[in-house]
């Protein structure tokens, strides 16, 4: 379980931005879930980008038209006519607010209107609508998610970020490909929000321990090519001055496997940071692991460590479900181990 308060601190580390004067005010609201929390941010975000200004973009257009723009399309002209209603077809490109990123925003605003959240803030979003007014609206399952950024546009990468969590958190494929609205945000998202969320605690508050996504080389012979050997990623470096740890973050409806009655660790997480563990001390760095998952409301919360071959694999649970205090004391507690 996971205080929706919580999501917010949460999200405030992934998007810096979140803590800027008019989204502070958020921590001390309360939420009834995770679509009206998310809301009540697209709405301030929303809210601050119209006032700034919609990104705009140029789009071709066609259209017949008493007096002359752009360029002349003469076979249409011709095919349809026009000048008989003394007409022009005419090819010109229009500047307007129907850009791929105020699609997504609609999309969400639109989404989030039939989700579960509180009358006043289904108003708030009504109020944005208008200021979409000429924006097209894209079919959920075709929104596509990689975008690029420039200093023209990077003020909707939070909130681009936001309708991500939103789409794919409110809405379940069913198995006959419809969609139905769900209230929460579900396991592979909030896995994702909650990597994204330990890595910028510690960039935030331990910079001196440089963390960093890192890429761990495989401990190949010299000669060695390492071509079709897959890439090994870890969601978190902290690198101290004599130590390492590597940090795989885990999302789980449940902590522990259970095979056959017996309670285990999921066999392949602990494969996973071993070989990274393993992999990285071969460079002759002293080098620990551990696997942090998120605490559940399972019976069994591991709490162990072993010496692994001369390296220390750790597995641990963080609770989320507490004061956020008590959440930063748990994270301060595994940096201070190589400091």
């Amino acid at each position: 379980m996971i205080c929706i308060q919580n999501i917010y601190y949460m999200l405030a580390y992934a998007f810096q931005v979140l803590n800027e004067q008019g989204f502070a005010s958020c921590a001390a609201e309360s939420f009834d879930n995770a679509a009206d929390l998310l809301s009540e941010i697209l709405i301030r975000g929303v809210a601050g980008q119209v006032k700034k200004g919609l990104c705009r973009e140029y789009h071709s257009k066609e259209d017949s038209l008493t007096c002359l723009r752009g360029k002349i399309n003469v076979s249409a002209t011709i095919k349809q006519q026009a000048f008989i209603r003394r007409q022009l077809v005419c090819c010109f490109d229009e500047f307007n607010e129907d850009s791929y990123y105020n699609r997504i925003l609609k999309t969400t605003i639109l989404l989030l209107l039939r989700a579960d959240i509180a009358e006043a803030r289904e108003k708030q979003l009504k109020k944005l609508l208008p200021y979409f007014e000429n924006v097209a609206v894209i079919p959920l399952q075709e929104i596509k998610w990689k975008l690029t950024y420039n200093r023209c546009n990077r003020t909707y990468q939070m909130l681009v970020s936001i309708c991500w969590l939103v789409i794919k958190g409110l809405l379940q494929t069913q198995a006959d490909g419809s969609a139905k609205l769900m209230n929460y945000l579900d396991e592979q998202r909030m896995c994702r929000l909650y990597e994204k969320f330990v890595l910028e605690y510690y960039r935030k508050e331990y910079p001196q321990l440089r963390p960093s996504a890192a890429h761990i080389d495989w401990a190949l012979e010299e000669n060695e090519n390492p071509e079709w050997l897959p890439q090994m990623k870890s969601d978190i470096l902290l690198s101290g001055d004599e130590k390492e740890l590597i940090i795989d973050t885990k999302y789980y409806e449940h902590t522990m496997q259970i095979q056959y009655g017996v309670q285990s660790i999921h066999s392949h997480n602990l494969y996973q940071i071993f070989t990274y563990v393993k992999n990285r001390a071969a460079k002759g760095k002293v080098v620990s692991g551990m696997l942090l998952y998120a605490k559940t409301d399972d019976t069994v919360q591991p709490d162990k460590s072993y010496t692994m071959s001369g390296n220390i694999i750790s597995v641990k649970t963080l609770d989320l479900n507490c004061d956020f205090l008590q959440i930063k004391q748990q994270l301060n507690e595994i940096a201070t181990q190589i400091l």
